[in-house]
This record gives structure tokens, sequence and C-alpha cells, in this order.
């Protein structure tokens, strides 16, 4: 932590400037305390040049970023991607010289996540800490500052992040380390299951013969209606898919799902059909499309 005339600062890192890490970031850059600095870091280095504009200041490398963070935000697909910035010379953990809590706002496996907190608690003698925080609300909520935030962590871990989040949307310590994840792979058992039958049920209505277009937002006024069908209708009324967040990362949630359902017992049927229509929905070369492309897959006839 850096003191500049008597008040200490705290740098905040940021590694993920994605379409859900981008305007995170210009959130935190735009609300954060005055005492907070936030470096941002890249493989592309022109992409970081609106982030500086804002008033962050660039790292070439996870390792310079990480001696300059009191706290590290990550944004990443998975954990294979967040294992690639900490390893090797110019890795993040190469740069953990001083207390640092690397916050994971990915969404991750709960016990995959809680692995890595153990084994990077071992390797920087307590140095480095973990704080997971899963986001929900889509790159509409992102570019809002308006996201669900799930964490979980040790409670004073999560108080010195929690000023952080807040300016990214509204943050919620749910328990223990793993305790967002578990939140978020129940949020995305919702969501798939409701944008699958919101898809299908588009295919049923338009071969029916009703007009979707009138359709759905009359749903959205009955017990239908969901923050799902309000943000998805009209792309399935115009066939949208263009990605804002991609329909195969779906698989790697419901996986997450699966697994903590089978943790604790649970038989959870709809969560493993949802699981097989959205690795099916990969398999026939629709995953890089935005999530609503599962009504193009709804579309397709199974028999051929």
């Amino acid at each position: 932590m850096m003191v500049i005339n008597d008040v200490p600062k705290i740098g905040v890192g940021v590694i993920g400037l994605g379409s859900m890490g981008a305007p995170m970031t210009h959130n935190l850059l735009s609300h954060a305390p005055e005492n907070v600095r936030v470096f941002v870091q890249g493989r592309r280095p022109e992409k970081l040049v609106p982030f500086v504009r804002a008033g962050a200041t660039a790292r070439n490398t996870p390792r310079e970023l990480a001696v300059d963070s009191d706290i590290v935000i990550v944004m990443l697909p998975d954990l294979a991607q967040l294992e690639q910035v900490l390893a090797g010379t110019d890795g993040l953990l190469a740069g953990i010289e001083t207390p640092t809590l690397l916050v994971v706002c990915s969404s991750v496996s709960p016990t995959g996540l809680r692995e890595l907190a153990a084994r990077l608690d071992a390797e920087t003698g307590g140095l480095l800490r973990v704080v997971d925080a899963p986001v929900s609300g889509g790159t509409e909520g992102a570019e809002a500052g308006t996201l669900s935030i799930m964490v979980g962590g040790d409670p004073e871990d999560v108080a010195r992040v929690l000023p952080v989040l807040s300016t990214m949307g509204t943050p919620l310590h749910l328990g223990p380390l793993g305790s967002g994840q578990v939140a978020k792979a129940c949020n995305q058992m919702i969501v798939a299951a409701t944008m699958t039958a919101v898809a299908e049920a588009a295919v049923v209505a338009e071969r029916a013969g009703l007009d979707v277009a009138a359709l759905l937002p009359l749903l959205q006024g009955g017990y239908a209606g969901s923050r799902v069908l309000e943000t998805k209708a009209e792309r399935i009324i115009t066939r949208d898919y263009t990605p804002t967040g991609i329909a195969a990362f779906m698989v790697k949630d419901l996986t997450a799902a699966v697994a903590e359902a089978d943790a604790t017992g649970t038989a959870a049927r709809q969560l493993r059909t949802n699981l097989d229509v959205f690795t099916d929905l990969v398999d026939a070369g629709l995953g890089d499309e935005d999530l609503a492309v599962v009504h193009r897959f709804a579309e397709i006839d199974p028999l051929g």
C-alpha cells in the first residue's frame, strides 16, 4: 500500500478487459474513492488506451501490475486462463511482494477455486489470498454499474474489497470462499432454464401462427415475465444473436452446477437436461453466438 501526503493509497489492478471487464473497469475509474489508484494490463497495449485516458495506469506484464496492486481483480473465461496469468517470470505470482487480494470475478468451479486458493496461499507464504466475486447482469448491467456481485471469502478480506466492488454493482457477502461461485452456479441454472423455455415457447408460438413480436411483450407483463425475457425478447424477435456473452460459457457454468448438485445429493433433473441442451448447441456450432441463440437451436429438427 502506497502512502502519499499521509493518505494511504490503494492500488487496484484489473486483468481481463473484455465485454464484461471493460465496463466494470470504467465504472471503477468513474466511482472509485479518491485513495484508489487503478492499474490495467492486457496482451494488446492498444486496448489499454481508453482506460489510461480515463485515469488508469498501464502496466506491461501481470508481474508489474501485481507489484503496484493491493487488490487484483480478474475477469477471465476460466481457471485455465487465470493460471496462465499467474505463471512465469512475468506472471502475477512473480510480483507478489506484499499482502495482496486476488478477486476472481470469473465464473469458475467452486472446488477448483478453493484448490487454487490453497495452493496460492502455500506458494506465497500467505501473501496472496483469494476472494471470489462472480457477477450477474450481463453487459447491460456491467455498463450501468448495476451488477449483482456474489462474494465469498474470509470476512476481513471481503471487507477490503467491498468498496471497490461497490463501484460496479451491488456486492453481497454470502459465506466462505467458493460461496460466490455456488451462488453463480445457481444463478446460471435459472438463466439457462428460463432462456431455454422462452426460446422454445417462441418457436411453438411462431409455428402455431402467433405474432411473436406481440406475444413476448405480453408475456413479460404476466407470471412468465423475467429479466431474461426482458433483455432477450428483442434478440429472439429479430434473430439477432450477436454475442454479448457467448452461449458456450453456459456449458462450463452448468457443469459446475452439476458438480455442486452431486456434492449435495441433489437430483437437479432440469439442470442436467439444460446442460445437455447447451452441450448439443455447442456441438451444433452455435456456441460462439449470444445466449439467445438457444432460439435458433430450438428450431433445429433433432431428427434431421
